[in-house]
């Protein structure tokens, strides 16, 4: 079983997530940010993931310090989870439409952090949650799991739309990503190593 559990503890939060690369989806996120909850439960279920979060935070000053930190938990338990990397497909791409959104992710595990991130302007508050942090969870998943990411917004105008798209979009590429294929034999790479 390719799992991982991280927990992160630092004077603004406490996280703990536990992650299973081969599940069936199974997921318990409870953060504090009610809106993050829904999009990470989103990434959780379309990657086939199963995916505990578990973060309390010092959401009394604003949910910034509780969302970045979640994000990088969640993307050292990405890391951890894929060990080696021996056997897995690596690239991984989607399109996923949300109404009238269309967002366009891929992945590549490489092991070098980049992110590319392209959406429209969008109102700043969904709710209570600041929009401003959208670019800022990816960036924050990205330099802990040490992947390449790139997500373009080709259309939409609803922010919730917006965001939630791109979760799914993410998730359906990762799932990809993770994918063990039976005619890769070892790391793949010309390297040896990702």
């Amino acid at each position: 079983m390719r799992t991982a559990r991280v927990e992160r503890k630092t004077h603004e939060s406490h996280v703990l997530v536990e992650i299973n690369l081969d599940g069936q989806g199974i997921i318990d996120v409870a953060t504090g940010v009610p809106f993050f909850d829904h999009m990470m439960s989103q990434l959780g279920k379309h990657s086939g993931f199963d995916l505990t979060i578990k973060t309390t935070g010092d959401v009394d000053v604003d949910s910034h310090h509780t969302v970045e930190d979640t994000s990088l938990a969640f993307g050292q338990a990405l890391r951890e989870a894929l060990g080696d990397k021996a056997g897995i497909r690596r690239f991984g791409d989607s399109m996923v439409p949300l109404d009238e959104v269309l967002v366009q992710a891929a992945v590549d595990l490489s092991g070098r952090p980049y992110l590319v991130h392209r959406q429209p302007e969008i109102v700043e508050l969904i709710g209570t949650f600041d929009t401003t942090l959208g670019k800022h969870i990816w960036e924050s998943i990205v330099a802990e799991a040490r992947i390449a990411l790139h997500i373009r917004v080709l259309e939409g105008r609803n922010a919730h739309h917006v965001f939630e798209a791109q979760f799914k979009a993410v998730a359906r590429a990762l799932r990809d990503a993770v994918s063990l294929d039976g005619r890769v034999a070892g790391i793949p790479s010309t390297k040896g190593s990702l």
